[in-house]
């Protein structure tokens, strides 16, 4: 599908950015990715590894700027969206900011894809959309809820809009693996709760999701990888077995759990051999076949959540990843 296509990338120099575009390239051979961001540091570093091969470009812009996204989005066949801010703390003491980025940006980017006849659109959420407690996750559920009623404003136009939706990155920048390797040497690992868990999935699955809903979208579905879960302080076993353990409570807006798929949600959810589809509650587009496709109904009292998710992840599973992965931890 995405082969001698244009595709635009939003937050492109960002950690899901840095391993979608490598992976596509060899996967597919785009005609063109084009890596929109506004950071032009990041941009310069990241140029300098596609130094000679023309189907990569770079295109300095914000989100925020509605005309900027129109000129970026000529000639695009496929965009993921992947701009946000999205660390919590940040979040909470910033939300005028966060809303502007992660509400307007996402209202910026439908109105031009649909005005440019973009082909398909893939939003990338997080398990903080779903039951939200903090801006954050407020802001991405907003989010979600407008590329999915994207389709419905789109009207006669051909552009269809979807989201994939997934928990904690495996070793990406700011996230606990590189966190727990840099106090490492110190001997005490910081733990928020003895209780915390979390999803674990990596980057390379993360991309392989939304190359899946390219290819499996009719518009407005929500698609939740199956992943293993990990308890906070195994994570911190595997990191550093003979490190000692410093409880230092929950931050402001963190959950002791993370959850994807929330029980209201149940009612409009089907599964599949590696993934749940969430469909849309409007136009009775939950009961539509050509989204169902071979999908099986989960429960009414469907949860998908990372303390009760019945595929875990062991400590001597997460050492080898780390181990195998090492050189990329904590790099973008």
């Amino acid at each position: 599908m995405l082969s001698d296509k244009s595709i635009l990338i939003t937050g492109g120099t960002g950690s899901f950015g840095q391993t979608f575009v490598p992976m596509t390239l060899e996967r597919y051979n785009p005609r063109k990715i084009i890596v929109y961001s506004r950071d032009e540091m990041k941009q310069w570093e990241m140029a300098k590894k596609y130094q000679g091969d023309p189907r990569v470009r770079f295109f300095i812009g914000d989100v925020r700027d509605r005309e900027r996204l129109y000129r970026a989005l000529d000639g695009v066949d496929y965009v993921v969206h992947a701009a946000a801010t999205k660390i919590v703390p940040t979040a909470e003491y910033n939300p005028f900011e966060c809303v502007k980025t992660n509400i307007n940006g996402a209202m910026n980017l439908i109105d031009a894809c649909i005005d440019k006849a973009v082909k398909r659109v893939v939003a990338l959420s997080t398990d903080k959309a779903s039951s939200p407690i903090n801006l954050y996750g407020a802001t991405k559920l907003a989010s979600d809820k407008l590329f999915v009623a994207g389709n419905s404003y789109a009207g006669a136009h051909d552009t269809r809009f979807s989201v994939v939706r997934y928990g904690n990155v495996m070793g990406s920048r700011g996230s606990v693996i590189p966190y727990f390797l840099s106090l490492r040497d110190r001997g005490i690992l910081p733990i928020t709760d003895n209780r915390m868990t979390r999803f674990m999935i990596s980057l390379q699955q993360g991309v392989e999701l939304v190359w899946h809903a390219f290819e499996d979208m009719e518009g407005g579905e929500i698609y939740v990888k199956k992943i293993p879960s990990m308890k906070l302080v195994d994570i911190a076993q595997a990191v550093a077995p003979l490190a000692r353990h410093e409880m230092v409570g929950v931050r402001p807006g963190e959950k002791l759990h993370e959850q994807m798929i929330g029980l209201e949600d149940a009612r409009y959810t089907y599964e599949y051999e590696a993934h749940f589809k969430v469909l849309p509650a409007i136009h009775n587009w939950s009961s539509d076949p050509y989204r169902i496709k071979d999908g099986r109904k989960v429960s009414d009292e469907f949860i998908y959540a990372s303390d009760t998710n019945a595929q875990w992840m062991t400590t001597r599973e997460l050492q080898d990843w780390i181990e195998a992965n090492r050189e990329n931890i904590g790099a973008f």
